[in-house]
């Protein structure tokens, strides 16, 4: 059957995250019959502080959730930058390191965005959680799918929301390893007590190759923590092993002071530790068929870049609105990455700026980096960083079940300032 019936026909999503949920809004607004899967048993809360910035204010704006995240803004004040010996090396407002733009963007603990965009369309959509797709069967007339629960149902379009380690991705585009681009580090989050009192702050401590955050969002009494180091491979060995993990983290910080000791104990005794490796996702084409591949799952920036969650939610207001706006799923999806993917590319450029500023590898590098930040204390605000705004969003605006959203698709949605700098064109 063709995507474009009167009710523009089914779409699985697989994953209800950022991404996800975002995909099924847009798509529910222009007439979509959605349903979500999502393995875990139900939404996910807590997680660490997530940033939404630049183009992306503008989708939760018309999501209009944008009053609900200011309120829920972390406003985090102070960012200490700290020696090997636990000594001052900097203290900035964190929007100087990150690019952010006071008043402007926000950032908003993990859970808190994730629970307002499943508000917004949990009474709309149908949402399928402790099951998974298994196999997809794509063909002429839709996708045939196997859930893991051994349900079996059939769509019209299958989209990929489901993270860095997307399991539809690999169904349809094979194995991770064939997009899986390692940046050198490996990450513990876990949150632990907030003995010290912090408040509305983040400390970040450095030593050549290796870096400790405490982040206090607010007054709480909990601080969510990071442990990173370089590792010259990815070990993929240890991902599937929380053991190995701690004795791998334990292992590299072994001697480390400032309270290195104290956060290690804590990862062993968490109870809601996550490792990784710090990687970004590229892909020559974000889908196949009948199915399409949209956030981490497409192009994952990785955290150095803090713009994974604005490109989920830009990525998928461009894909519904392409997929409204076209007849034909194949130039929907065309539509979609030829207007997203210079975005995708010039953030995930960024990874550079942030690897280099946050975790230097050598005693040399962090020398520079501290000296760059002793200057940014006393420059004057900056504007942000102008990949987090290069995009313009296209208006889509519905006009009927036989007319598609806002026109022919593509007329607002550019690149600026990226093609001045020649790193985009099309």
């Amino acid at each position: 059957m063709s995507t474009r019936t009167a009710s523009k026909g089914s779409v699985l999503v697989s994953g209800a995250s950022i991404a996800g949920s975002a995909v099924a809004f847009w798509l529910h607004r222009y007439g979509f019959e959605v349903t979500v899967v999502e393995k875990s048993t139900g939404l996910r809360g807590g997680g660490y502080p997530i940033d939404v910035r630049g183009t992306a204010v503008e989708v939760a704006r018309r999501m209009g959730i944008l009053p609900r995240l200011r309120d829920a803004h972390i406003e985090s004040r102070r960012m200490t930058f700290l020696n090997a010996d636990g000594s001052e090396a900097a203290v900035l407002r964190p929007q100087a390191v990150t690019g952010g733009i006071e008043g402007h963007d926000v950032e908003v603990p993990r859970g808190d965005l994730t629970g307002l965009l499943y508000g917004a369309v949990r009474d709309e959509v149908e949402f399928v959680f402790d099951d998974s797709i298994d196999v997809l069967r794509d063909h002429a007339h839709g996708v045939d799918v196997t859930f893991r629960s051994g349900v079996r149902r059939s769509f019209d379009l299958v989209l990929g929301a489901d993270g860095l380690h997307s399991r539809t991705r690999e169904l349809v585009f094979g194995p991770e390893r064939r997009f899986h681009h390692y940046l050198g580090y490996c990450f513990a989050l876990f949150t632990m007590p907030n003995t010290a009192g912090l408040s509305h702050e983040v400390l970040l401590w450095n030593t050549p190759g290796r870096a400790a955050a405490l982040y206090a969002v607010g007054d709480s009494d909990e601080l969510h923590a990071l442990l990173t180091f370089t590792h010259p491979e990815p070990p993929y060995e240890v991902l599937r092993d929380a053991g190995a993990q701690h004795d791998l983290v334990a292992a590299t910080f072994a001697g480390d002071g400032w309270d290195i000791p104290a956060m290690v104990a804590a990862l062993r005794d968490a109870d809601d530790p996550f490792f990784d490796t710090v990687s970004q996702i590229r892909m020559p084409c974000w889908s196949s068929g009948r199915v399409a591949l949209v956030g981490d799952a497409a192009h994952a920036p990785s955290f150095l870049t803090g713009q994974g969650t604005s490109l989920a939610l830009v990525g998928a207001y461009l894909l519904a609105g392409s997929l409204a706006a076209h007849r034909d799923h194949t130039a929907a999806f065309a539509a979609y990455e030829r207007d997203l993917r210079g975005f995708v590319e010039l953030n995930q450029a960024q990874v550079g700026e942030g690897g280099a500023a946050l975790f230097p590898t050598t005693a040399e590098a962090l020398e520079q980096r501290n000296s760059r930040l002793r200057g940014l204390t006393t420059a004057p605000p900056g504007r942000g960083r102008a990949a987090h705004t290069a995009l313009t969003l296209p208006d889509h605006r519905p006009h009927g079940p036989s007319s598609g959203v806002g026109g022919p698709h593509g007329d607002g949605a550019h690149v600026r300032e990226a093609q001045a700098h020649g790193r985009y064109s099309g």
